[in-house]
């Protein structure tokens, strides 16, 4: 009962954001999209750990770039439900689909601060992920089209919160040489002064199985899709692309204070 509970109340979350943003005034663009993800995590001790990811992100599934994202963090376990992480990100965004995210039809770099914080929960056989980020985005832009490379780099702000659910599939909990579900919703705003046509950012919806072979390695694969809305009007309409596909996570974890004993 409560994992159908759980599963329908992302359901309607969204359900409920398809129809806040489902209005006429738009353009709509389609894409195929493959993102190939590693994460991974080291223990320094019973409080500090470090985290790494990169996530290799492609139109057409996987010929041509969309993404390339490097991240960096320090993690503190407030206890085994309360995450702080404190980082930084490297993105590399590439011009694809019928309307790029750069008007001039250019790649540009952004360098990304960002400070997260993450709870835990269980109900029954179901754990619940709420994560919270605030991200302080230094976008680069090409001031002209003259310009060769970005030469202005504005602070954009940018909040997001996730929710996910994870259900196993034997047993009542995740542990090792356990199949699992995932669900999960994210949604992007904007603020600040620098906040263009784009309040909404973007939201992501996820549906996963993944495997928790061990401690040290879990493989998730599923469907992604995501709605990403530009940040300038296009003949007076906003632009949103609603890109689909697969995405394929593999999360790695390293415990180093068993070393250091």
């Amino acid at each position: 009962m409560k994992r159908r509970t759980a599963i329908c109340t992302l359901i309607v979350l969204v359900l409920s954001f398809q129809e806040t943003f489902g209005q006429n005034n738009r353009l709509n663009t389609y894409n195929t999209i493959g993102w190939f993800n590693y994460f991974g995590n080291i223990k320094l001790s019973e409080k500090f750990s470090i985290h790494s990811e990169y996530q290799w992100r492609r139109n057409n599934l996987i010929t041509n770039w969309q993404q390339s994202l490097l991240r960096v963090g320090v993690n503190y376990h407030l206890n085994p439900r309360v995450l702080f992480r404190v980082g930084y990100a490297w993105v590399e965004t590439y011009p694809y689909g019928e309307y790029s995210i750069n008007s001039l039809g250019r790649d540009f770099t952004e360098h990304r601060i960002f400070e997260m914080a993450q709870l835990s929960h269980k109900e029954g056989t179901v754990d619940f992920i709420h994560r919270f980020m605030l991200e302080q985005r230094l976008v680069g832009r090409y001031s002209s089209a003259k310009e060769t490379s970005e030469d202005e780099f504005p602070l954009l702000n940018r909040l997001r919160y996730m929710m996910r659910l994870q259900i196993p599939l034997k047993g009542n909990e995740i542990k090792d040489k356990t199949p699992y579900l995932a669900f999960y919703d994210e949604i992007f705003i904007g603020f600040g002064k620098n906040v263009n046509a784009n309040v909404f950012d973007q939201n992501r919806i996820g549906a996963l199985i993944g495997y928790r072979f061990s401690k040290k390695l879990k493989i998730e694969i599923g469907y992604l899709n995501q709605t990403l809305q530009l940040g300038r009007l296009i003949d007076g309409k906003s632009v949103f692309q609603n890109n689909n596909g697969l995405i394929v996570n593999s999360n790695f974890s390293f415990d180093w204070t068993k070393k250091s004993k």
